[in-house]
């Protein structure tokens, strides 16, 4: 209850400024002190200031004089709790699934983007750690993961499933923002998607209805096509049966065959799109896994080699030649991560935040590799691609 409002603390809070004579300039005294006072506290709890002291009134003090450096105290509180906020260093790490070489690096140029737009600049009032690594590199993961966990970040963006599983090892306290998960819940990264319960939320790549969404274009643009098989990596896409149940049902309501095709190294990748290739009619579908990522060189090229029609399920794999992509824009997804990093820095917690699904997706569509398999695309389709490789 405000102390305005209280006769009682009024006549205590006049005491403590002085005993002045009442009247107007008595309340006029005490109003300035106390709002000296109040903005004080406020700003305190804003940026866990020291507390501010209010100025006394010392007997024989001139009593203009007071109630001016009252006032101005009054003013100047907030404005110097917010200098020394903007003077405050915070500490964001970063961990990466992907080499430093590969670019994803402008996935982190989109965070520090949207960081820059919410007023944190690098060097001046933020620090950022990034380390990187890739999937296939188990104990690099879990040296980077402890590095960045000891140097006691105020928040850590991790990039996606692996590397949130292994930050996870090493600490439950520090805050965690992951960008690109596909089953956070599966994952046993959150409870639950509106209040995620530990350290960790962050946004989600895909939906469980996009596996129908693949299989409608690749019917589109292969309409032959009535075999397809589900690549993916059990140790890195954990979450596959997640996915593949939809898949299955959507195949069979267009009366395809799905199938799952797990591969545990680079060696099972061309046996595994070799036996789907000599399958009749057969095609397939890429799972938003990093392993498949890293890789994604190889597999556009074994695609490519044995004629397979491919959904991939991020523009990179287009840009070396894949077929089609459709999907989460992942740009927008890690410029999205830094509106809850800006949350966090300014207090607020990852139970707070809820794990966000897509906003934006992507439709890219390589004809040159089309042509090169003898397929026609749909003008429809090729009206509703946001981006068509030449």
């Amino acid at each position: 209850m405000s102390r305005l409002a209280d006769l009682d603390a009024f006549d205590t809070d006049h005491r403590r400024c002085g005993d002045l004579d009442g009247g107007v300039e008595g309340l006029v005294v005490w109003i300035a002190c106390e709002c000296g006072a109040n903005i004080a506290r406020r700003a305190e709890r804003a940026t866990h200031l020291t507390p501010t002291v209010d100025p006394p009134y010392r007997p024989g003090m001139d009593r203009r004089r007071f109630l001016l450096t009252s006032l101005a105290s009054a003013l100047a509180t907030p404005l110097a709790g917010e200098a020394q906020q903007t003077g405050q260093m915070r500490r964001i790490a970063v961990l990466m699934g992907l080499p430093e070489s590969d670019p994803a690096q402008a996935r982190v140029a989109a965070f520090r983007k949207g960081l820059q737009t919410l007023g944190w600049e690098e060097g001046r009032n933020v620090r950022i750690d990034i380390r990187w690594t890739t999937t296939s590199d188990a104990p690099a993961m879990q040296r980077f993961a402890k590095e960045l966990v000891a140097l006691q970040p105020d928040l850590i963006l991790s990039h996606n499933t692996p590397t949130t599983a292994t930050l996870l090892q090493h600490t439950r306290t520090i805050p965690i923002v992951f960008a690109v998960v596909s089953d956070p819940i599966g994952s046993g990264f959150v409870a639950s998607l509106p209040r995620p319960g530990g350290n960790v939320t962050g946004f989600t790549n895909i939906e469980p209805t996009m596996a129908g969404k693949w299989l409608e274009l690749l019917k589109q643009i292969a309409p032959r096509v009535a075999r397809v098989a589900f690549l993916f990596n059990p140790a890195t896409a954990p979450y596959a049966e997640y996915y593949l149940r939809p898949l299955k049902a959507a195949a069979a309501a267009v009366a395809m065959d799905a199938i799952p095709a797990p591969v545990h190294n680079t060696s099972e990748l061309e046996s595994a799109i070799a036996a789907q290739a000599r399958t009749p009619h057969g095609g397939l579908v890429v799972m938003t896994d990093s392993f498949l990522v890293t890789h994604r060189a190889q597999i556009t090229a074994l695609a490519a080699r044995y004629r397979l029609p491919t959904v991939y399920p991020f523009r990179d794999f287009i840009e070396l030649g894949g077929l089609l992509f459709y999907g989460n824009d992942l740009l927008d997804s890690f410029q999205r991560a830094a509106t809850y990093a800006d949350r966090i820095l300014r207090g607020a917690t990852p139970n707070d935040l809820p794990v966000q699904a897509p906003v934006k997706f992507e439709l890219v569509i390589n004809l040159k590799t089309a042509r090169a398999l003898g397929l026609t695309i749909p003008p429809s389709l090729l009206a509703r691609a946001d981006h068509v490789i030449e």
